[in-house]
Formats: structure tokens, sequence, C-alpha cells
């Protein structure tokens, strides 16, 4: 299983840790975790409450209705919520939430005009095997008042979710993070994502290039390019996310640990034949 680092989750030793936290202070917790402990009572925001409250509406908004722009999104939260906002300010909130409606694509951060141009390799690409393509996304996660950013990286032909992490900020330390921590036992032959700077920065493409993986960046009006990911986050919002209340960072993390947890170990997949993504990872990898 993936070593943990940082704010990187080893999926055994969340399951330890869940069974012994009981047991532990804060401090010894978030020292298991590989975080600050000041992460823990993480409250400060630059953002106002009613700024925060729009966040979690557009949130849930686009995870319905992605295909929406900045209009609608505005008349909707005007006409049908109550907010009388305009399209400049949900323009600058979806900015926040690293958000941008279908077209060209949901992009979860905003793209970084001097990078290095990487082609999309998947194209009619047969896609047979775990480790064969990876892919990385991150999404807004909503807090009370306040709000964190997600990353993820799954394998693409199974949906196991090989690593994740969490971050206050977008900037990129924590994808990076993840990406080094998720290829300390194994590593993938193509790596996919969109061109979000976080992806297209120096060391991301560096460590990529190090490790001899091929790099895929989804072209632009391509919202399907990364479809897997996409689906992701629907049901981790919509089966664990929505359904709490988060007022710290460890919160969520808890969370996430169990949601993970139960997404890669026990959520069966129809087309899967009913198997988990585990059970589809280890089952070919072992062969």
């Amino acid at each position: 299983m993936v070593k943990k680092k940082a704010i990187i989750f080893n999926l055994k030793e969340k399951r330890n840790l869940l069974s012994s936290s009981d047991e532990l202070s804060i401090r010894e917790q978030c020292d298991l975790l590989g975080l600050a402990s000041s992460s823990y009572y993480y409250s400060s925001s630059p953002f106002s409450v009613e700024d925060e409250r729009l966040m979690a509406l557009i949130d849930e908004h686009y995870l319905q209705y992605p295909h929406e722009g900045k209009i609608k999104r505005a008349l909707w939260l005007t006409k049908k919520v109550g907010y009388v906002v305009g399209k400049r300010r949900v323009k600058t909130l979806m900015k926040t939430m690293g958000l941008e409606t279908v077209y060209p694509k949901p992009n979860t951060s905003a793209p970084n005009k001097e990078h290095e141009v990487f082609p999309y390799l998947l194209r009619e690409m047969n896609i047979d095997k775990p480790d064969q393509v990876w892919s990385s996304d991150i999404t807004y996660i909503r807090m009370r008042g306040k709000h964190v950013y997600l990353v993820a990286i799954m394998d693409w032909y199974s949906r196991y979710v090989i690593g994740w992490a969490l971050s206050p900020n977008l900037e990129a330390e924590f994808c990076i993070e993840a990406l080094r921590n998720a290829l300390l036992d194994r590593k993938c032959e193509i790596f996919n994502t969109d061109q979000g700077s976080q992806f297209t920065s120096n060391e991301w493409i560096r460590t990529l290039k190090s490790n001899k993986i091929s790099i895929s960046m989804d072209g632009r009006g391509r919202y399907l390019d990364n479809i897997f990911i996409e689906r992701l986050w629907r049901s981790v919002k919509q089966e664990k996310i929505y359904r709490y209340n988060f007022d710290t960072i460890f919160e969520v993390e808890t969370a996430l640990i169990e949601y993970f947890e139960y997404y890669n170990f026990h959520r069966m997949h129809q087309s899967f034949d009913y198997s988990t993504p585990f059970e589809v990872y280890s089952r070919l990898k072992s062969q």
C-alpha cells in the first residue's frame, strides 16, 4: 500500500488509526497523519460568511449542472435561493473554487499559459490493465464557514484510489506530495490530468519524467477525458461530504479516510460485475 507522508494516507494505516484514535491526543493523531497540529485548529478564511455560503451552494449546483454558465448560476442564486448576486461575483467565486463551465471543461485549477504542451494520449487506447493509466484532479470541499481542496490519484482501469491529500489552498505542493507518495511502491505507464497549473508545474513534470512516465493532458473542450475521476467527485460529495457539516480539516480528513476505505474495498461497481475497485486492481495485478 502507499506509504504516507505529509497529508497523504495509507489505507491500511487509516484502518489502524481509526481503531485507536480515541486513545490518542490531538497532537498524536496529527503526528500519525503527518499533519501539523495547527491544521487541526485551522479556522481562518479570507472570505466572508456569505461568500463561503455562496460557494457551498455553487458547488452543489455545479455538481448537478456543470454546463450552466455564470449568468444562469447568478440567476439561479437570485431567483431560486434568494441571494442577489451578479455574474461577476459568481465568476470570481467559481475561479476561487477552481470551477469552470463545461465549455470547454470543468478545470479545477487555473491554466498555466506558459507550460509545455503535452498531447492527449488516451484517444482510442485500449486500457486493459491496472497501472497502465493513472489520472488526477482537484475538487473543492466545503466546510462550515471555510473550505479546503482535495486531490486524488486514481487508477483508470480499476477506479482504485491510490492516494489523496487535502490542502487549504491551491498551491502545487500538496499535489506533488500526493504524486511522490503514490510512486513509492508502484508506478503507471501514462499519467493523465487537465492543464491546471498544479499539473504543469516544473516539479510535477520533473517527477513524472524522472520515473519515465508518459504525460497525457486533456485538450480544451474535452470534458470526458477525465470522466472517471469526475464521477469519483460526485460519489464523494453526494455519499459523504454533503451529509455533514465539518468544522475542522481533521474532521474532513477523518470522513475521507472512512469514505475512501469504503469506496476502494466495499463499494461495488456494476461495470465490474459488482466487484470493488480493490478487487479489480489486485486481481489483475496478481495474474
